[in-house]
């Protein structure tokens, strides 16, 4: 029993699904249980996987990936219990993988069999396109190694990183929701300029490839730092930032203006606020 199934076929779960094929995981291998008809017909279809029921995917899968809104885990969860039970006469363990925001590994381990494995797992829309950042927190029964696979099932759609359960509303805040304010960021930065002339086209474009840069001159530099290349200096957005910064030049007056606007309060409160909200909409055990 090797398989992973995916319950739920929004646009993480395809994303997963995706990326996993990517990878070079075996379509055989992966089984998807989608409760739109429609949807799961679709999937099956575009990535020749086994389209099945929520209980048959749980019973035969090692790794279970609960992909569904937090509103319907309660419900997908009777029928991944029951698959589970069905289950628990084979030799290999399985390891339940949430990715549905705000629901706690305890709420997860209180319905299912007693001791059962569960990481809890924040992507992001990037995702989609191999892009994205999972951080990952392990539930009480979960071993070093199952976390080991479970980081290898999300390496398939971008970087993986361990935080403690406790950080995960604010991973949600910073990453999970941290696309969004990028998308505005650059909306606003677009507008900019073509309300000083610029085409939209033009605007967009320079916009885009601008903050698609600057996140890779970055992410370059924590690689190498990472590595070990102690010859890198500069390895921080604020190194960065400064390093563009000439004194009394263009990126120093507009910067000028930002701060002088409020961004970073502004950023901070963003953060807190959807902090908060994740806290809000969590389920923990009952």
């Amino acid at each position: 029993m090797a398989r992973i199934a995916i319950i739920g076929g929004g646009s993480i779960g395809e994303a997963l699904l995706s990326g996993l094929l990517r990878a070079g995981r075996q379509a055989k291998d992966i089984a998807v249980a989608e409760k739109n008809p429609e949807r799961a017909r679709f999937l099956s279809e575009k990535y020749s996987v086994l389209q099945t029921s929520v209980a048959d995917a749980a019973e035969n899968a090692t790794y279970i990936v609960i992909a569904v809104k937090p509103s319907d885990v309660a419900t997908a969860l009777v029928d991944i219990a029951e698959g589970a039970t069905q289950a628990e006469n084979n030799s290999a363990e399985q390891v339940f993988v949430s990715v549905a925001a705000g629901v706690s590994t305890a709420y997860y381990e209180a319905k299912l069999p007693a001791g059962a494995p569960v990481v809890r797992v924040m992507p992001n829309t990037p995702a989609l396109v191999g892009a994205g950042v999972s951080a990952m927190a392990p539930g009480r029964f979960a071993t070093p190694e199952q976390v080991k696979e479970v980081a290898a099932i999300f390496k398939a759609v971008g970087g993986v990183l361990e935080v403690p359960e406790s950080q995960m509303d604010v991973v949600t805040a910073v990453s999970g929701s941290g696309p969004a304010y990028f998308f505005l960021m650059i909306e606003a930065l677009v507008d900019a300029g073509v309300a000083e002339g610029l085409p939209r086209e033009v605007a967009t474009d320079l916009v885009v490839q601008t903050m698609d840069g600057s996140a890779a001159m970055l992410l370059q530099r924590m690689d190498a730092q990472k590595q070990g290349d102690d010859t890198v200096v500069d390895t921080s957005a604020a190194q960065l930032r400064a390093q563009v910064t000439s004194p009394g030049g263009t990126t120093a007056a507009g910067l000028r203006e930002l701060e002088r606007g409020g961004l970073r309060a502004a950023v901070a409160d963003a953060v807190s606020a959807a902090k908060t909200r994740s806290e809000q909409l969590g389920i923990t055990s009952e």
